[in-house]
């Protein structure tokens, strides 16, 4: 299946560009409009080919003008990683499997390409996301 119209995901920001662009807020409400803080599942291309990719579940940190910036989920831990944080179960995977933020690529969403909206993620969880993001790309987010 192919992103919906309007969807820019998959590219990595860089330090001196878009990332310093990226407005950082916890403003969830369940109310059918995606919002900073909450779990949604959009279309994410593959890092290897981004000609392809799949609906994947994904935390929203932010904004990026009238996007959204967001990191991806997934529930395969890499312990030895250090571009991976815990943020525990939700009901966005219907397995109640523990998940993890990636910390490698922020990827901007417009959001209409948002399927639907999964949680809201806990406020400690969404804080422990946006420090690793902090740390990991060795920059100040706006």
């Amino acid at each position: 299946m192919p992103p919906a119209a309007g969807v820019r995901a998959g590219h990595r920001f860089e330090p001196d560009t878009e990332l310093a662009d990226v407005t950082i807020v916890y403003s969830p409400m369940l109310d059918g409009d995606p919002d900073p803080g909450e779990v949604v599942w959009t279309w994410v291309q593959f890092e290897d080919d981004p000609t392809q990719g799949k609906d994947r579940p994904v935390v929203i940190i932010g904004r990026a003008g009238s996007d959204l910036a967001a990191v991806q989920l997934t529930t395969k831990p890499h312990p030895e990683r250090r571009d991976e944080v815990p943020v525990g179960v939700g009901s966005w995977d219907s397995s109640g499997r523990a998940s993890y933020a990636k910390l490698e690529r922020i990827l901007t969403v417009h959001p209409g390409a948002v399927r639907r909206e999964g949680a809201i993620l806990e406020r400690h969880r969404f804080d422990d996301v946006v420090t690793a993001l902090r740390k990991f790309h060795g920059i100040r987010l706006a």
